[in-house]
């Protein structure tokens, strides 16, 4: 049912400091303008952070409560084993603390030193870790997320063109897996079309030989 009010109840509340601008300003000076070395403290408007920032509703209070912390073989984790092989059908989950854990797993067994792995526009975390092997991490975002007045529907798409064009120049093997981020937040959290995500599909099929098909790599990003 269609409400025109915000159906639900918010239980906690946290505080925040405020802060002044000459706070601020001095702030920014100890931390030489890096913004990545303030103290969360003083910060009085946080637009970096997207993880554990909004309310949590009784359902996940109460999953803390149920959960199983056993070493091995907990409950928690065979439901979670078994919701994420329903939603994607994978047949081995390997579950990790944060995204670039798996990163830096994966990238350790398929980066290195001539290798290039495309995307339409890299993460920080993810760019470090491929970059960290020897690796080059390639953006090719599509020509309309380069013009921040234009409305455009999916400026998170890749560019199937350029992408066509790497696969094709690359001898077998130097292009290990392509990437693409739905949003694309490193590109302002721009969406990405279903249409592009099938041409996608289809260039990694195209470039790999009969028997071999290109990997592709889908990190799932709040936009």
């Amino acid at each position: 049912m269609a409400t025109i009010f915000e159906p639900f109840r918010i239980k906690v509340v946290e505080p925040i400091r405020v802060t002044t601008r000459a706070e601020r300003e001095q702030a920014l000076e100890k931390a030489g303008r890096n913004l990545f070395r303030l103290d969360a403290d003083d910060v009085l408007l946080d637009w970096l952070t997207d993880s554990g920032t909004s309310a949590m509703s009784q359902e996940q209070w109460a999953g803390i409560m149920r959960g199983d912390e056993s070493y091995a073989g907990s409950r928690s984790w065979h439901r979670f084993e078994k919701t994420v092989r329903d939603l994607t059908g994978f047949a081995h989950i390997v579950p990790t603390h944060q995204g670039r854990a798996a990163e830096h797993l994966l990238f350790s067994l398929v980066g290195g030193e001539g290798k290039v792995i495309p995307n339409n526009t890299h993460f920080d975390t993810t760019r470090a870790n491929i970059e960290m092997t020897g690796a080059q991490a390639l953006d090719i975002p599509c020509a309309e997320s380069a013009d921040p007045a234009l409305e455009a529907p999916f400026k998170g798409n890749i560019d199937l063109v350029a992408l066509e064009n790497v696969l094709a120049d690359s001898p077998p093997g130097r292009v290990p897996l392509v990437i693409i981020t739905v949003t694309n937040n490193s590109g302002g959290g721009q969406p990405v079309s279903l249409e592009n995500l099938r041409g996608l599909g289809l260039s990694a099929i195209d470039s790999a030989s009969p028997s071999i098909s290109m990997p592709v790599a889908l990190p799932r990003m709040r936009g």
